[in-house]
This record gives structure tokens, C-alpha cells and sequence, in this order.
């Protein structure tokens, strides 16, 4: 499974990279590439950026008869946006109907992320299952696109901008009692994207870090925290587009110790369950007075 891109290349200045440019890696031997420093508003690269080109780099060791269907990662430390990362790739197992892959991203010699992914070959067969979707207004009723009101997400605002992020309003979907948080949002890539599913498949890698964490601020509008996710898992169950509206319904059953635990579950608008995504966060409460996103130019 490849995506074949067209190497690294100079991004212009005048306009913001693409998740076409994230996820045009260089290649620089073999098992190691290099993904190109993406301008952002944060001094800290973007969780999504890491961990997407983190499986980019991995589906680039398997064969075309394979299919991601499930990544774990930590993040480890925090990387420079103004500096580019190398991903080294060990090809931990090659069988007949599983591959798995281990990859590091390093940046000046430390480690920013770890990974492990594997790899199942396409067209295997089975019993077939899933859960419902969520009854919820269609995106397009939806004030259009992320505001980034909540102070630690505002500054997102440019560097997401070429998604279309759509939360859906508290009182416009039935709340699951059992629930401690729930949040609710559409969202999809502006741009059309290339016919290629690994490309779609490392997109929505990169997207399912958008607001994911905020769904375990919700009873706790107000607080100030600090923010940044720890870990971050991911399952593939069937073919989708992220240039096409997806229904990420979000929950959070536990927020303790200054951390927090949230799931989430990503739907086409046919109500097919795409994916399913657990990541913890740090959710430290700040001092009065402190960012709670690190800002360029910020003292």
C-alpha cells in the first residue's frame, strides 16, 4: 500500500501547505524519510501532522495487497513546526495476511513520537457488524466551520483552515445519559484530495486529533488547561473519503489527575462506521495567566 507523491519540494510563501504537502515525504534511504517543516501559528507541531506523517512514512514499506487497519502512538515530546522530521521505519513482520511496522519520528536527534501500525491484506472476508449512527442535524444546517472560541483551540483557527469543521450545538442531538461528555462534529477536507485511499486513510490521521480532546472540556466550560495529547490509537473498518462529510462523535468517560481519556467514533453520512479513534490528553489546570497553547512570539 503507497501513495506515490512527487518527493519534497519547496512549499511558496504565499499561501499555507496542504495536507498534500504534510504528506509528501522524501525519501532518504531505505526505511527513512523526511517530512518538510509546515508553518504553523503553534511553536509546538500539530499532534495530527506527526502522527499522519508518521503512517504515511510506515504504508510506504508495505506492498499494494496491504491496508492499514489500526495505529497506536505516543507522543513523547514536542517538536519545532519550524523544522522538518525524519520518520525511521523497522519492518517488525511480514506475513501472508499481516504486516506490522514500528516507526519513530525523531527531530535534532530526539524523539518526538513512536508508532506502531499494522497492516492487513485487502479483501479478506467475514461476519459483518456495526453501530448506528447518531441522529444529528446535516452539516450544511450547521453554522459553517470551526470558530475556535474555546481559548485553547482559537489559535487553530489559520492553520485548520482549509477544514470544514462544524460542532454540532449541545441541544441539537439526544445525549447518551451514561455519558460524562459528549461532543458532536462534522467535518471534511475543503480541498479535493487525490483518488488514492492510503491518502485518505493518512487525512483522517491528521483530522482525528481536531477537537478530540475538547470533547473532555465539556462540563468544564471555563476552566483554563493545558492541553496536549499523550497517546493516540486508531482502527480502520471500512473504505471512506475525507473530502466527504464525516460524523465524529466524540465522548469523554474520565477526566482525573490532570488527565483526560476521550473516544471517538467517525461515520460517513450514509452512517457507516469508518473508524474509531481513543487518545488520552493532558489536561493540567493553568495557573491565571498562562497560554494554554503554546504561541509563537509569546513570552
Amino acid at each position: 500500500m503507497t501513495f506515490t507523491g512527487s518527493g519534497h519540494r519547496d512549499v511558496p510563501s504565499q499561501r499555507r501547505p496542504r495536507i498534500t504537502d504534510v504528506l509528501d515525504l522524501e525519501r532518504i534511504d531505505e526505511g527513512i524519510y523526511r517530512g518538510q517543516a509546515i508553518p504553523s501559528e503553534l511553536s509546538r507541531t500539530f499532534g495530527g501532522q506527526v502522527a499522519s506523517q508518521t503512517l504515511i512514512a510506515a504504508t510506504r514499506t508495505v506492498g499494494p495487497e496491504y491496508r492499514v487497519h489500526s495505529l497506536h502512538g505516543y507522543f513523547v515530546g514536542p517538536g519545532d513546526s519550524d523544522r522538518p522530521i525524519t520518520f525511521l521505519v523497522d519492518k517488525v513482520r511480514d506475513g501472508r495476511s499481516f504486516c506490522v511496522r514500528s516507526v519513530k519520528a525523531v527531530q535534532d536527534g530526539r524523539t518526538l513520537f513512536v508508532m506502531q501500525a499494522s497492516f492487513h491484506v485487502r479483501d479478506d472476508d467475514g461476519p459483518e457488524h456495526s453501530n448506528t449512527i447518531r441522529k444529528v442535524p446535516a452539516p450544511e444546517t450547521i453554522t459553517a466551520s470551526f470558530d475556535g472560541t474555546r481559548p485553547s483551540t482559537r489559535f487553530f483557527a489559520k492553520d485548520w483552515e482549509d477544514w470544514d469543521i462544524r460542532i454540532v450545538p449541545s441541544d441539537q442531538f439526544d445525549h447518551d445519559p451514561h455519558d460524562a461528555s459528549q461532543q458532536v462534529v462534522w467535518f471534511r477536507s475543503k480541498l479535493p484530495l487525490p483518488d488514492d485511499e492510503t491518502f485518505h486513510i493518512c487525512t483522517l490521521a491528521y483530522m482525528s486529533d481536531m477537537t478530540l480532546l475538547g470533547s473532555a472540556l465539556i462540563p468544564h466550560e471555563g476552566i483554563p488547561v493545558q492541553e496536549a495529547s499523550l497517546d493516540h490509537a486508531m482502527w480502520f473498518m471500512r473504505p471512506f473519503r475525507a473530502d466527504e462529510w464525516l460524523l465524529y462523535d466524540q465522548s469523554s468517560p474520565s477526566a482525573h489527575g490532570g488527565r483526560a481519556l476521550t473516544t471517538g467514533r467517525i461515520f460517513n453520512q450514509r452512517g457507516d462506521l469508518v473508524a474509531s479513534v481513543v487518545q488520552e490528553g493532558l489536561t493540567r489546570t493553568l495557573a491565571p495567566g498562562r497560554l494554554a497553547v503554546p504561541i509563537k512570539g509569546a513570552k
